[in-house]
């Protein structure tokens, strides 16, 4: 049997359409709902409906309080997270489950893009060896996490150590703790541990294979795509964290010795681009901070990572052609090597759909929520937020009217699955016919 990419395409939604359905209709159980909050007996259908789609979008949008749920409940958010954040690596495990079936080229080249290199060499090793190295960083930083909520006092240190992991190496952003991670704002070993999960996440198995085998002696140098991913995190990060520190050392940051000042910079720099912990709260931002929030949270990680946004990769090639002339076949040239056409139109045509869809997503909430006194500032960075599935909110999800939290739901989904199927749907009709070339005035 022959699928094309399309159909492909079809399952994965599918495939995260199903789990965000049961993942809600779990939530909405009277069994997953303590019932402490505002919701008496059972938590209303559109808000389990929010948090499951939150959850396998690995956002962190809530409009609920997560530690308002039975432990039950915790769980069903922390599987869907799991789940959701290796979607992608668990619908190739569908695809590979049939025994005796072979992969069409067509089929291996969707897989490829959109998970990791080299899956058409052996895909059930890669696959494995992805869980294996989830679970294995999610255990050691479970554990690092569990010794600082224990001296903390936390209640049940061990399960939120391991949700907190989870979460974090997920890019989710979900906390057991109301105020996220405000409390341990002084604890900068704490913050650390975070944001390592935080950026191995973040930065794609491709990039983690691809320096595991130069470690292993089986690669004698990085990829030029490992090394692009490398150089534009590091920029981001010391770049961000600056701007930050320079910004937000007499606001936000008030009253804290260096250290915590230079760790919640560095931190507040790492969360935006896709996971979504705040150790700060973001209403004490200045507006500058909050402008670069939501350009870090529109950018996102590496491609191939559990990270959403852009992708760094599309940032950088897009930067490209904005401060470069392609040459008589389209193409650039970047440290040494050529990037194609076809993979700079990509890029573009992405980079397009994806301010599109922001500015479609910003002006539907806008018509339910402005009559409501939101302010255009906060529905901007809510809909940023929610594209780049990250999470981090000026105090605006919880006040969300139904219509609107049925369109932040549509835009996590299509910040996580959505824009890409978009992207595959609209990439396969390839022009056919060649007429005579047109003259266009630009600019």
């Amino acid at each position: 049997m022959n699928f094309g990419r399309k159909s492909d395409t079809s399952y994965l939604l599918s495939f995260f359409i199903a789990l965000i359905g049961i993942g809600a209709l779990l939530l909405w159980l009277p069994a997953a709902w303590s019932g402490t909050s505002q919701y008496a007996e059972r938590l209303p259908f559109a808000d389990a409906l929010f948090t499951a789609t939150s959850a396998v979008c690995v956002t962190g949008l809530v409009t609920v309080d997560t530690a308002d749920f039975t432990r039950f409940g915790q769980i069903v958010i922390m599987a869907l997270i799991q789940l959701g954040g290796l979607g992608i690596i668990s619908f190739t495990s569908i695809l590979l489950i049939v025994p005796g079936r072979r992969l069409p080229f067509r089929r291996l080249k969707t897989i490829r893009s959109y998970s990791v290199d080299g899956v058409e060499h052996d895909p059930v090793k890669i696959v494995r060896n992805i869980v294996l190295f989830t679970i294995a960083i999610e255990t050691l930083g479970a554990i690092a996490l569990y010794w600082f909520f224990e001296a903390a006092g936390t209640s049940t240190s061990a399960f939120s150590a391991a949700f907190h992991a989870i979460s974090a190496f997920c890019n989710a952003g979900f906390s057991l703790f109301p105020d996220s991670l405000e409390r341990f704002k002084g604890d900068p070993a704490l913050l650390a541990i975070i944001s390592l999960l935080i950026v191995t996440g973040g930065i794609g198995f491709i990039v983690l294979q691809d320096i595991a085998g130069l470690m292993r002696g089986k690669k004698k140098r990085l990829s030029y795509h490992t090394k692009v991913i490398l150089i534009a995190t590091f920029i981001l990060i010391v770049g961000g964290a600056t701007a930050f520190f320079l910004l937000e050392r007499d606001h936000a940051f008030a009253g804290m010795s260096l250290a915590d000042r230079l760790a919640n910079a560095l931190f507040q720099s790492i969360t935006p681009r896709t996971a979504g912990f705040n150790a700060v709260h973001q209403t004490d931002l200045r507006q500058p901070s909050k402008l670069l929030t939501i350009l870090f949270m529109f950018i996102g990680g590496a491609p191939g990572s559990i990270a959403g946004g852009i992708k760094i990769a599309t940032a950088y090639i897009v930067l490209l052609v904005m401060l470069k002339r392609a040459n008589e076949r389209g193409e650039i040239n970047s440290f040494g090597r050529r990037i194609s056409a076809a993979t700079i139109n990509t890029a573009v045509v992405y980079f397009i759909k994806a301010v599109f869809l922001l500015i479609l997503a910003a002006g539907v909430l806008s018509l339910f929520e402005a009559s409501r006194g939101a302010d255009l500032g906060h529905i901007v960075f809510e809909v940023a937020s929610a594209f780049g599935t990250v999470g981090l909110s000026l105090d605006f999800t919880a006040g969300l009217s139904l219509p609107g939290k049925l369109v932040i739901v549509a835009t996590m989904f299509s910040g996580r699955v959505g824009l890409i199927a978009f992207v595959f749907f609209g990439s396969s009709n390839t022009e056919s016919y060649v007429y005579p070339e047109a003259d266009i005035l630009i600019g």
